[in-house]
């Protein structure tokens, strides 16, 4: 119960400080603001502006990337769903060791039998290249979105701190 207390405060603590600079649709997509920068210097400061101002569309971007990877890689989905499966179930019933016959069976002979297939399940399915297109396809979203997108007129009043 505790454990599940902690995902709500994690959750809740995420979605206040990373999804509270979440930015309208229409802003995100604004197609007035898209132009060509200059040069590198005028590419570098629109990246750095706009990986801040719209961090929070862009963790959901990267969010939907990865479930689109892992819906993709239809061998990753049944290894995850496999494995914390059997890992809650063998956390919510097989709590007490279980008699059949002479042999007993403890959470540790289900958890070892559970890992010597989930293991080699998971590693068949490649989750190391999905995490490298994830992170390449995420990138490339984004320092696109980011070198294109002109920063408003808000963004030279970034610097100027409020004199008292």
């Amino acid at each position: 119960m505790e454990v599940l207390f902690r995902a709500q405060d994690t959750l809740r603590n995420f979605r206040e400080t990373k999804l509270s600079t979440l930015r309208p649709v229409g802003e995100f997509f604004d197609i007035h603001r898209i132009s060509r920068p200059a040069n590198t210097n005028e590419a570098f400061s629109r990246i750095t502006y706009n990986t801040r101002h719209f961090s929070g569309n862009y963790l959901i971007i990267i969010g939907a990337l990865a479930v689109y990877a892992v819906l993709a890689n239809t061998t990753l989905l049944i290894a995850l769903i496999f494995l914390i499966g059997g890992f809650s179930l063998i956390n919510r019933f097989a709590t007490e060791p279980i008699q059949i016959g002479e042999n007993t069976i403890t959470q540790k002979h289900l958890y070892t039998g559970l890992f010597v297939i989930g293991i080699p399940l998971l590693i068949f399915a490649s989750p190391f290249g999905t995490i490298f297109w994830l992170v390449g396809a995420s990138a490339l979203v984004i320092l696109t979105h980011a070198c294109l997108n002109e920063p408003g007129v808000e963004s030279e009043y970034a610097t100027v701190q409020e004199a008292v």
